[in-house]
């Protein structure tokens, strides 16, 4: 937490700041650094939205709660881990790109994948990618035996599963697709997937729930156990599993790659990741800010319910 001496010094100069700019409104996610501004925008009497991503919110969160005029989350827990802020509480989902307009199977084209094939794909994240590169290192030979892989390394993976690929049989090689990243490519691989090893991180779960793509979650374990609690959501839901960090290796990897083996199942893990799915998170955010911004009443929880969900106010 900022310490009373920097936030002394620094509520002066944010209020300085939105005198300057004259904001109608302020959305904030609620970190450490929004304090400043939060305890001006409250004395300037400039309304505020905070949205948190998490099912359990920080200590910064939590602090800055009360300071909002209303609450963005992503899962309805938050709003009652967050009730004693007596601020109106609206579950809106995480804002992500629109999926609704992208074709599975152009997507499946711009990657190379043939029309039909499963496809698995890994993506660690920015954080502690090596545990996952190490289990696709293992299990690769098994593993394109069964599945197509797309798998996401990292810049410092990335050497090693190229020469992963190249050690392959070349009648399975093309299975096996290694990128240091993706960035505009990312939407075409999650429709292209038909499962996810993943963390739990709110945009990979909101993006992976909006596509009705089943997931097995590798929560990060050092994040002050946030990731865990999201991937508790979708795995006591039906749309993921849940494995362990410390239980991740290639014999998971491979395990997990079984789930494409069992249509029935597949089929409800991909119904409950659709029903968790709010496509419309941006709109519904959007329809809170607009409203404090122009001093309008807040819309009714049931009308952001459907606009998260994208469905016509």
């Amino acid at each position: 937490m900022l310490d009373p001496a920097r936030l002394a010094a620094s509520v002066p100069q944010a209020m300085a700041m939105l005198l300057g700019a004259r904001p109608a409104a302020i959305f904030t996610t609620g970190g450490y650094v929004a304090i400043p501004t939060l305890l001006a925008a409250t004395a300037l009497r400039i309304p505020v939205l905070l949205w948190d991503g998490n099912v359990v919110p920080g200590r910064s969160v939590r602090f800055t709660a009360g300071r909002a005029s209303a609450i963005a989350v992503s899962f309805a827990a938050t709003c009652g881990a967050l009730a004693g802020s007596g601020r109106p509480c609206f579950v809106t989902g995480t804002p992500i790109r629109d999926v609704g307009e992208i074709d599975r199977e152009a997507a499946r084209t711009s990657l190379g994948v043939a029309p039909g094939a499963r496809v698995l794909l890994i993506f660690g994240g920015s954080q502690a990618v090596r545990r996952f590169n190490a289990a696709v290192a293992e299990a690769l030979p098994r593993l394109v035996e069964r599945v197509h892989v797309i798998h996401v390394t990292g810049d410092d993976g990335y050497a090693a599963a190229l020469a992963g690929r190249a050690a392959l049989p070349p009648v399975v090689r093309d299975r096996y697709r290694p990128y240091p990243f993706l960035r505009d490519e990312m939407l075409a691989a999650l429709a292209t997937a038909d499962l996810l090893v993943g963390r739990a991180g709110s945009s990979t779960l909101a993006e992976a729930t909006a596509l009705g793509l089943p997931m097995v979650v590798v929560p990060y374990p050092h994040a002050a156990g946030h990731q865990r609690a999201n991937a508790l959501v979708l795995a006591q839901a039906g749309a993921a599993r849940l494995v362990e960090d410390e239980q991740f290796d290639a014999a998971a990897l491979l395990d997990a790659a079984r789930l494409l083996e069992d249509p029935s199942a597949h089929v409800r893990m991909s119904a409950a990741a659709r029903e968790l799915g709010r496509p419309g998170a941006a709109d519904a955010v959007a329809d809170l800010v607009l409203a404090l911004a122009e001093r309008r009443p807040l819309p009714d929880p049931a009308v952001v319910e459907r606009r998260s969900r994208g469905k016509a106010a």
